[in-house]
Protein backbone atom coordinates (compact mmCIF):
# COMPACT_ATOMS: atom_id res chain seq x y z
CA UNK A 1 0.00 0.00 0.00
CA UNK A 2 1.44 3.39 -0.99
CA UNK A 3 1.57 6.34 1.33
CA UNK A 4 -1.04 9.01 0.65
CA UNK A 5 0.01 12.47 -0.48
CA UNK A 6 0.08 14.66 2.61
CA UNK A 7 -1.05 18.27 2.65
CA UNK A 8 1.44 20.86 3.88
CA UNK A 9 -0.50 21.02 7.16
CA UNK A 10 -0.19 17.25 7.66
CA UNK A 11 3.50 17.33 6.69
CA UNK A 12 4.16 20.02 9.35
CA UNK A 13 2.35 17.96 11.98
CA UNK A 14 4.30 14.84 11.00
CA UNK A 15 7.56 16.79 11.18
CA UNK A 16 6.72 18.01 14.70
CA UNK A 17 6.07 14.41 15.81
CA UNK A 18 9.36 13.19 14.32
CA UNK A 19 11.51 16.11 15.51
CA UNK A 20 14.09 15.68 18.29
CA UNK A 21 13.87 16.86 20.97
CA UNK A 22 10.16 16.25 21.47
CA UNK A 23 8.01 19.26 20.67
CA UNK A 24 5.56 20.26 23.40
CA UNK A 25 3.22 22.24 21.19
CA UNK A 26 1.66 19.53 19.03
CA UNK A 27 -2.10 19.91 19.11
CA UNK A 28 -4.26 16.81 19.34
CA UNK A 29 -6.76 17.92 16.68
CA UNK A 30 -3.89 18.34 14.19
CA UNK A 31 -2.56 14.88 15.03
CA UNK A 32 -6.00 13.30 14.76
CA UNK A 33 -6.43 14.83 11.30
CA UNK A 34 -3.03 13.44 10.21
CA UNK A 35 -3.78 9.99 11.63
CA UNK A 36 -7.14 9.82 9.86
CA UNK A 37 -5.35 10.66 6.60
CA UNK A 38 -2.64 8.00 6.89
CA UNK A 39 -4.52 5.22 8.68
CA UNK A 40 -7.61 4.11 10.55
CA UNK A 41 -8.63 5.67 13.85
CA UNK A 42 -11.24 3.91 16.01
CA UNK A 43 -12.37 5.75 19.12
CA UNK A 44 -13.01 3.39 22.00
CA UNK A 45 -15.31 3.91 24.99
CA UNK A 46 -12.45 3.89 27.51
CA UNK A 47 -10.92 7.23 26.50
CA UNK A 48 -8.48 5.67 24.06
CA UNK A 49 -8.17 5.28 20.32
CA UNK A 50 -6.98 2.30 18.32
CA UNK A 51 -4.74 3.48 15.52
CA UNK A 52 -3.80 1.29 12.54
CA UNK A 53 -1.37 2.42 9.85
CA UNK A 54 -0.52 -0.33 7.41
CA UNK A 55 0.42 -3.40 9.48
CA UNK A 56 1.34 -1.31 12.55
CA UNK A 57 -1.23 -0.66 15.27
CA UNK A 58 -1.26 0.98 18.67
CA UNK A 59 -3.77 1.91 21.38
CA UNK A 60 -3.27 5.50 22.49
CA UNK A 61 -4.90 7.40 25.31
CA UNK A 62 -6.78 10.49 24.16
CA UNK A 63 -5.08 13.54 25.71
CA UNK A 64 -7.06 15.56 28.23
CA UNK A 65 -5.32 18.77 27.13
CA UNK A 66 -5.04 20.20 23.63
CA UNK A 67 -1.30 19.49 23.41
CA UNK A 68 0.33 16.06 23.48
CA UNK A 69 2.58 14.86 26.27
CA UNK A 70 6.01 13.36 25.60
CA UNK A 71 4.86 9.75 26.05
CA UNK A 72 2.13 10.12 23.42
CA UNK A 73 4.52 11.78 20.96
CA UNK A 74 6.96 8.88 21.41
CA UNK A 75 4.14 6.35 20.80
CA UNK A 76 3.08 8.19 17.65
CA UNK A 77 6.66 8.49 16.44
CA UNK A 78 7.10 4.73 16.85
CA UNK A 79 3.98 3.72 14.91
CA UNK A 80 4.53 6.29 12.17
CA UNK A 81 8.14 5.14 11.76
CA UNK A 82 7.04 1.48 11.62
CA UNK A 83 4.56 2.44 8.90
CA UNK A 84 7.28 4.11 6.82
CA UNK A 85 6.73 7.75 7.76
CA UNK A 86 9.94 8.11 9.77
CA UNK A 87 12.90 10.21 8.78
CA UNK A 88 15.08 8.59 6.16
Amino acid sequence: MGQPHLSSHHRRTLQKILDHPVSHNIEWHDVLSLLAEVGTVDERHDGKIRLAIGSASEVIEIPVTKDLDTETVVQLRRILTQAGYGKS
